[in-house]
């Protein structure tokens, strides 16, 4: 029969979407959810440390080092050339005008020995205003001693924590470089003063870490400024002292702590009682973090004595 041909069944095979993606979905969504669990363990971070804590994280991680100065015009390769007038400072004509105003060389000596005035005034004041530059920005370079500052922050930081009985309370110290030297500040806590309420008598954690501290700056040679402060609450002790001596009390005790831990006495250059004109918290001036025992390692080198030559 005509129709009694040959039965040809095309089959159509339907490939799946899978292989086009693979497992590269997989990787995107591990990344994604350790991405969220690092955003909230970070958000619970935040809520569970004190303002005096975030402050340490702040100060721990922001740059000590970084001169705030810059070159010529400011730019990054930015530099200064001389120009249609020359350089001048102030006081002073430039040597193109000169050669252009005849007129100049033809003046009385009297408007000479004027001008001459003029010039030596104008590069008295320009010397002292380079002078005064100069030291701002040998202030702003970093140093060796910012290395050696950076370095005797950690070995307190490292020496607080690898001591079991104080170690949680080294979160009371707080370690930071400032333009004017290292700062080191034992500072009090709700529950955990550094001195007993109303006197100057350390506590014996305290005592301990001072002498932490005396170990580490003993290392330095620089000069050692110990200054108290107390909260703003008024305070009277029954011999009529208030929060001037008893911050003035305070210090003189860490003086003596670590001078008798190692340091030498010469190297201590103030002892001052603050109370609560310098608060750690403006904001709360009666917040307990405000009672505090600060040590400053300046920036100078102590004075050479004059019987020693170098």
């Amino acid at each position: 029969m005509a129709g009694d041909g040959p039965v040809i069944i095309k089959r159509i095979k339907k490939g799946g979407h899978g292989g086009h993606h693979g497992g590269a979905w997989k990787v995107a969504y591990a990344d994604f959810v350790t991405a969220m669990m690092a955003f909230f363990l970070l958000m619970w971070l935040i809520n569970t440390t004190t303002p005096q804590q975030k402050r340490g994280i702040a100060d721990y991680f922001a740059p000590q080092a970084i001169s705030q100065t810059t070159n010529g015009a400011g730019g990054v390769l930015s530099g200064t050339v001389v120009g249609k007038d020359g350089t001048k400072a102030a006081g002073q004509v430039s040597a193109f005008q000169k050669n252009s105003n005849p007129s100049a060389s033809s003046s009385s000596p009297a408007d000479q020995q004027h001008a001459g005035a003029a010039n030596s005034q104008g590069q008295g004041q320009s010397q002292s205003s380079q002078a005064q530059s100069g030291q701002q920005m040998e202030r702003a370079l970093p140093s060796s001693k910012d290395s050696a500052f950076a370095s005797a922050a950690e070995s307190i930081r490292q020496a607080l924590q690898e001591m079991p009985d104080i170690a949680e309370l080294s979160r009371q110290v707080m370690v930071e470089q400032t333009p004017d030297g290292l700062r080191i500040q034992l500072v009090d806590q709700d529950g955990r003063p550094m001195f007993q309420p109303g006197t100057s008598e350390p506590m014996p954690y305290t005592r301990k870490m001072l002498e932490a501290v005396a170990k580490i700056i003993d290392r330095l040679p620089n000069r050692i400024s110990i200054s108290g402060h107390t909260d703003g609450q008024a305070f009277n002790g029954p011999d009529g002292t208030t929060n001037w001596e008893l911050s003035a009390a305070r210090a003189n005790v860490a003086r003596a702590i670590i001078t008798a831990a190692g340091v030498s006495p010469d190297r201590i250059y103030e002892i001052a009682g603050k109370a609560g004109s310098e608060p750690l918290l403006p904001e709360d001036p009666n917040a307990s973090a405000n009672r505090r025992i600060s040590i400053l390692l300046q920036k100078e080198a102590p004075p050479v004595p004059a019987d020693i030559k170098p």
